[in-house]
């Protein structure tokens, strides 16, 4: 298969074969991460900007880290250092990076739908590192392929992802990831943070954590995300703990074998006991390296991947 996208905006709008394609190809470059030298010079020449309007530090870091592995030239700017703070818009900023002949623009930013628009403007690929409540399709794919590697597939799987869903962007891109690669996939939270439809997405619905996790084959946990809430949707941070956080004995209900995850940061206490955390299911650690990995994948495929090669 031949897979060279122009931009990556969303986990919607990929195939399964497509999105099989984008792990397979992670999974050539997760070697390269525990090389003594770890650089190869697949973008040689390539220039890509990490534009990042929200604060970041898994999937900045890792994007940077995922450019410089393949040997592209790198630069990082944040909106406290950008023009943006003297009023500049969105499509003026990047129009101006734009003139600097960039090859990628990886973009994370607070308005759902940012990527998209770019992508209609600029001649260069755009990559969505997280674009409001929307997508984070990068965040979806390395999930998908830390199951993947911990339980040999993912089609016939129970995963179950609990937390604030409404406001979260992760949940929507592995809902469309892990059901088109064949899991069931549960959602679960507090009735204030489950918006309505979710069901049209393809998952199922619970309002307690017990049905959500029980007899699940990973177990996805999810931080309450205070900074895009107006009015306060629960009675209390302890409250919520209690009735769906994540600890030892109700971990009990998945499978024995079930992995925990999250994708950071991480309110301990919060959404998950510190016991858990620090736990032998726990495989968060896993997802974080395996970020390097698949973003290195995005990049590849972007630039021109089997294109590359050829030349």
């Amino acid at each position: 298969m031949i897979f060279n996208p122009k931009h990556i905006l969303g986990i919607k709008e990929l195939s399964a074969a497509e999105l099989t394609f984008i792990l397979d190809t992670a999974e050539s470059f997760k070697e390269i991460n525990n090389r003594d030298i770890k650089k190869v010079p697949t973008l040689r020449g390539k220039t890509i900007i990490n534009l990042f309007f929200e604060a970041s530090t898994r999937t900045r870091t890792s994007f940077e880290i995922a450019g410089k592995r393949l040997s592209a030239d790198t630069v990082n700017i944040s909106a406290s250092s950008s023009s943006v703070v003297k009023g500049e818009t969105l499509e003026d900023t990047a129009k101006n990076i734009e003139a600097m002949h960039p090859d990628i623009i990886v973009m994370r930013h607070s308005a759902s739908g940012a990527c998209h628009y770019l992508s209609e403007r600029l001649s260069c690929s755009v990559v969505n590192a997280g674009d409001g409540m929307h997508e984070h399709p990068s965040q979806a794919l390395l999930d998908a392929f830390t199951i993947r590697q911990h339980k040999g597939r993912i089609d016939g799987l129970t995963v179950a992802i609990v937390g604030d869903i409404t406001h979260s962007r992760v949940v929507r891109s592995n809902i469309y990831c892990l059901s088109k690669l064949g899991a069931t996939v549960r959602i679960a939270g507090p009735g204030t943070m489950l918006p309505p439809g979710l069901e049209s997405l393809g998952c199922e619905v619970f309002n307690n954590l017990a049905d959500a996790i029980r007899d699940a084959d990973c177990v996805m946990m999810l931080r309450i995300q205070r900074e895009r809430q107006g009015a306060p949707l629960i009675p209390s941070v302890r409250e919520y703990a209690r009735y769906f956080g994540l600890n030892d004995n109700n971990l009990k209900l998945a499978k024995d074998d079930a992995i925990v995850m999250h994708p950071g940061p991480i309110n301990r206490g919060v959404e998950m006991s510190s016991a858990v955390v620090d736990g032998p299911r726990n495989v968060i650690l896993d997802q974080v390296e395996n970020g390097v990995a698949v973003r290195m994948a995005l990049l590849y495929l972007v630039a021109g991947g089997e294109k590359l090669q050829q030349d």
